[in-house]
């Protein structure tokens, strides 16, 4: 089974607010965000997809998902390439 760490952001107000999950259906995990149906802190936004990872093992994926969760520079990093290629 695949596991997947993700980081999702939304732009609101001009500032960007991020959110890293896990799941093992991505594209349902996303539709459930936007559908206000996803973790409380995700409700009344739209969500786009910025990074994700696929990982084989499930305690793989949970540990990267806490090392995102509390790596603040890197979700930056990731949030800064992404505007940097797209806009939310």
């Amino acid at each position: 089974m695949n596991h997947f760490v993700y980081l999702i952001g939304s732009l609101k107000d001009s500032k960007i607010k991020t959110y890293v999950g896990y799941t093992t259906n991505l594209k349902k995990r996303l539709a459930l965000h936007n559908s206000g149906k996803g973790a409380k802190s995700t409700r009344g936004r739209t969500w786009h997809l910025l990074y994700y990872k696929k990982y084989n093992y499930k305690k793989k994926a949970m540990s990267e998902e806490y090392f995102l969760k509390k790596n603040k520079k890197k979700r930056r990093d990731i949030k800064s390439r992404f505007l940097s290629t797209n806009q939310l």
